[in-house]
């Protein structure tokens, strides 16, 4: 018998009984439906936090920090150091903290000749009051700087130009119409003021040009995006009547990497100079893996659900070989090896997972579109651009090959014991 022909019986005889084949097969549905949609609901929540990453930070720029790596180990009282601007809570006992040291323009030049850096920029913090429209109220803003790369999520216009002299900041979508314009297209070309006060509790306004309007992620509501020129306009307004030796401290820097390079290589080289990088994605790491956790215990479940299923493919083939025990002994009998048997019936389970992972499929897919659609303009309208449930066409067929191989699997004793089966014994049986 040729292959196509096993393909051909196969098949057929998998219909033999509707019932129980129906029964089995939906039992394969249920798993291979779970398999789908967790699959699907990890790829459209780690698409997103993409899509978030590229308009916080590209992935090639690294955050710059200098901290003190001795203090940190210690829970014990630490004694006053001058260049430290900060301190924040670390991983370990409770107690543990690390004290964030001032980079200097000494730092930042040190930096730029680290070997993977292609450029450095330091990190201006600035404190803005408001932002105002001309003829509108003012209302409260955060300042959130642009690095070369990045690509923020625009609702209208561009992003403000890195490198361009002229000052130019992005709005973000949900201060557009309180600001008094009448959409994100309106705002575009406008001018708008922003305060900020120097320590003298002097207030200081700064106006720059909308280039364009961002989306809402990450609680970025009220952030604005600055290019480097107005942040350093606004940072000089801010430190009006501060000693120029004194301005000379940032929190941290933004360093593009070169072309080419190895983050965890840039990242061993800032260590040994006594500095600390990290990118986007290591800070949203421990996020990440909390979803990649969540979607790896639903599949857990889908996966149990598919073995307890491929028992019910092993009692589907047991019956038929039981019934086909005369129809096997008459193959065997007019030469066809046992081989092709254990073949012919291993293809029917392949073709009962076949269809139970199709079925199943199709069902997540039609089921997540839907929920994934209602979902994102009601509950998660505040988190534009996410597509909850999102489907990769070659993960569904890896789920498919999956449920498959477990079917074929469950097949191989049914399949086996009638490859055993003695051609006399069989055409004797009643």
């Amino acid at each position: 018998m040729k292959t196509l022909d096993l393909i051909g019986t196969a098949v057929a005889n998998t219909f033999r009984s509707k019932t129980r084949t129906i029964l089995t097969v939906l039992a394969i549905f249920v798993g291979a439906f779970t398999l789908t949609l967790t699959n699907g609901l990890g790829t459209g929540i780690n698409a997103f936090i993409d899509d978030t990453v590229g308009a916080i930070g590209a992935s090639d720029t690294l955050t710059v920090t200098r901290t003190d790596a001795d203090a940190a180990a210690s829970t014990d009282p630490q004694e006053y150091d001058p260049d430290a601007i900060a301190s924040a809570p670390q991983a370990g006992p409770p107690g543990t903290t690390s004290a964030v040291t001032a980079l200097t323009d000494d730092d930042i030049t040190a930096l730029a000749e680290l070997p993977g850096i292609a450029r450095v920029v330091p990190v201006r913090a600035v404190s803005i009051d408001y932002v105002q429209a001309d003829g509108g109220d003012p209302y409260v803003a955060r300042a959130g700087s642009l690095v070369a790369g990045q690509t923020p999520q625009l609702a209208a216009g561009a992003a403000p130009d890195v490198d361009a002299a002229a000052l130019q900041v992005a709005l973000p979508d949900a201060l557009v119409v309180p600001m008094g314009f009448a959409d994100a297209d309106a705002a575009v070309g406008a001018t708008v003021t922003i305060a900020v006060t120097d320590p003298l509790r002097t207030q200081h306004t700064v106006e720059a040009q909308v280039t364009g309007v961002t989306e809402d992620a990450f609680g970025s509501a009220t952030a604005l995006t600055l290019n480097t020129a107005l942040e350093d306009a606004l940072s000089a307004a801010q430190n009006t009547g501060v000693p120029l030796d004194q301005q000379d401290r940032y929190a941290s820097a933004s360093a593009t990497m070169a072309a080419g390079a190895d983050a965890d290589t840039v990242k061993t080289t800032l260590a040994d100079a006594g500095y600390t990088g990290s990118t986007v994605s290591d800070q949203l790491g421990t996020f990440t893996a909390v979803i990649d956790g969540i979607v790896l215990v639903l599949n857990a479940f889908a996966v149990i659900a598919l073995l307890a299923a491929s028992f019910g493919i092993v009692n589907t083939l047991l019956m038929s070989v039981q019934e086909r025990t005369r129809e096997i002994g008459l193959m065997k009998a007019m030469g066809m090896g046992s081989g092709r048997v254990f073949t012919l019936f291993s293809l029917e389970a392949v073709f009962i997972g076949l269809l139970g992972s199709a079925i199943g499929a199709v069902v997540a897919i039609v089921v997540g579109t839907a929920v994934s659609a209602q979902l994102a303009s009601t509950l998660l309208s505040d988190l534009p651009g996410l597509q909850l449930i999102a489907f990769d066409p070659v993960s569904i067929a890896l789920t498919m090959l999956a449920v498959m191989a477990i079917a074929f699997l469950a097949g191989t004793l049914p399949a086996a014991r009638a490859a055993r089966a003695d051609p006399v014994e069989s055409l004797r049986y009643e």
